[in-house]
Formats: structure tokens, C-alpha cells, sequence
């Protein structure tokens, strides 16, 4: 392990993690990040706070697979770059023996994950590609630590919208066969409900990282599969299960950007 830069970091090219982190006012990205995420939250109104929502429910999420719906297995996919609150922390404050495996294409991600759970034995970070899982889920350090033979919990938290149309579906489904009956699947995603600055992240998204795609409720909802959807089902993600009351009828910019969903294999 090092905690050297990774040789294949490129400081000028923005990158989807560092970006994220740079919205949520993290240190770990660079000035071409910042830039990207200045410039978007200059276009959309209340980006900043739905990149907060957006790690929320997924705090929210992961108590629930952990908690309610007994996961003590996680592949967090496109995972991002460690912050408070991260998907081990809250399953393991569940279930201490719940294992994640954090798979993202950033190899910062790495190095600031490897480095977070030096001492953690039952979680890993891998330097991967969600778009391919094969290789994903025959990772050694994926493969070594989850058993898909039992059931498992699969988060595209905030990532579905960087995979295209062209593939989205077979990557998918990729991962909802592997796993086990009662397993999870756990989806956020940028939505197009027809709102102007919903259309103009994914756009500014594409343009900056070559990748975006916002979906129509519909649209994410198909992802799941057969899975059967939990309460509240596919929903923004302000109003999936919020730890305190929220009016649906008065929902800010930010909370209209993305839906959420966890779903259960029959």
C-alpha cells in the first residue's frame, strides 16, 4: 500500500468521484474537479444538496439492508471516494461482521480507501470497472470476501446515470443474476420527470465526463428487474424512508434531481 499518488492520475481531467467529492465539499479532488462542480452548481439549482441528499439516502439505505433486511454482505459499485458516513461504517455499526466490497475506476479511490480501512479485515477496495462485471465479481478481493451464494445487498448508488442506455441494461442484469434469492438491489440515479435543470445536469455531466444520462421514473424502475420493490418503491430520493417528515408537495430544486430504490430477489 501507498500513499503515493497512483502514476495513471491524470491532474487535468476531472473525474466522476472527485467531482462528487468536490460537491461535497471534500478535500480530495483537484482544480480541474472543482471547476466542473463550480461550473454545474452555477446551472443547476441545488446541486450541492442533492449530492448531500443523495449520500443521505444512502445512509438510510444501507441501515435498512443492514438492519431491517438483515444484509451482512455489500458490493458498493462506483463507491467514490471515502467521506463520513461511508457504506461500511453504517452497516457495521448494524451487523460488525457485515462485509463490503467497494469496487470504483478512480485509482484515488484507492489509495484513500486502502488507506481508511487499513486495519478493517472485512471490507476491500478495488480499482475496477462497474461497466464490466465479470471482471468485477472475479476480483480476488471481491470474490475472497463475499459469498454470492447467500444473500447480498448490490449498490449502483449514484452511478446508474454514468452507465449509457446501450449497456445499462446488460450491466445490470449482470449483477441482479449473481446474486442469491433474498438478496438486494439498491439504485440512485439522476431522474427526468421533464424538469429543465434535471435535463441540464445530465447534459453538463455528458459534456464534462463523457457520461450522464438522466431516466424517467419508469426507466429506473425497469433496472430492477423482477425484484421485488420495497416501500416506498422508486421515489425521490428526499422521500425514500427520510428520518424526519418531508412535505412531497414542497420539494426544493435539489430534491427533485434523483430517485431511489431498493428492490428483493424472490
Amino acid at each position: 500500500m501507498t500513499d503515493q499518488p497512483p502514476a495513471e492520475l491524470d491532474f487535468d481531467k476531472p473525474t466522476i468521484a472527485r467531482a462528487y467529492d468536490a460537491l461535497l465539499g471534500g478535500t480530495d479532488n483537484f482544480a480541474a474537479d472543482r471547476a466542473l462542480a463550480d461550473h454545474a452548481v452555477q446551472h443547476i439549482p441545488g446541486l450541492r444538496e442533492s449530492a448531500v441528499e443523495n449520500r443521505r439516502v444512502l445512509v438510510r439505505g444501507v441501515r435498512y439492508l443492514a438492519a431491517e433486511a438483515g444484509m451482512d454482505q455489500f458490493l458498493d459499485l462506483g463507491s467514490g471516494l471515502p467521506t463520513m458516513e461511508n457504506t461500511h461504517q453504517v452497516a457495521q455499526r448494524e451487523n460488525p461482521d457485515a462485509r463490503v466490497a467497494y469496487v470504483d475506476i478512480d485509482p484515488l479511490v484507492a489509495v484513500q480507501g486502502r488507506a481508511l480501512l487499513a486495519e478493517n479485515g472485512r471490507t476491500t477496495v478495488t480499482v475496477g470497472d462497474v461497466r464490466d462485471p465479470a471482471a468485477v465479481l472475479a476480483d480476488p478481493a471481491v470474490a475472497g470476501l463475499l459469498d454470492f451464494s447467500r444473500p447480498a445487498a448490490v449498490m449502483l448508488v449514484g452511478m446508474l446515470h454514468y452507465l449509457s442506455p446501450d449497456v445499462a441494461g446488460d450491466v445490470v442484469a449482470a449483477y441482479r443474476d449473481v446474486l442469491a434469492p433474498g438478496s438486494h438491489l439498491f439504485i440512485t440515479s439522476l431522474v427526468d420527470t421533464g424538469l429543465p435543470h434535471q435535463r441540464d445536469l445530465a447534459r453538463i455531466t455528458r459534456e464534462n465526463l463523457e457520461e450522464g444520462w438522466a431516466r424517467t421514473p419508469a426507466e429506473i424502475e425497469h433496472h430492477f428487474g423482477d425484484f421485488a420493490l420495497v416501500e416506498p418503491g422508486v421515489t425521490y430520493t428526499a422521500l425514500w424512508r427520510p428520518d424526519t417528515p418531508v412535505d412531497p408537495g414542497n420539494l426544493a430544486p435539489g430534491e427533485q434531481l434523483g430517485m431511489a430504490g431498493i428492490a428483493r430477489k424472490p
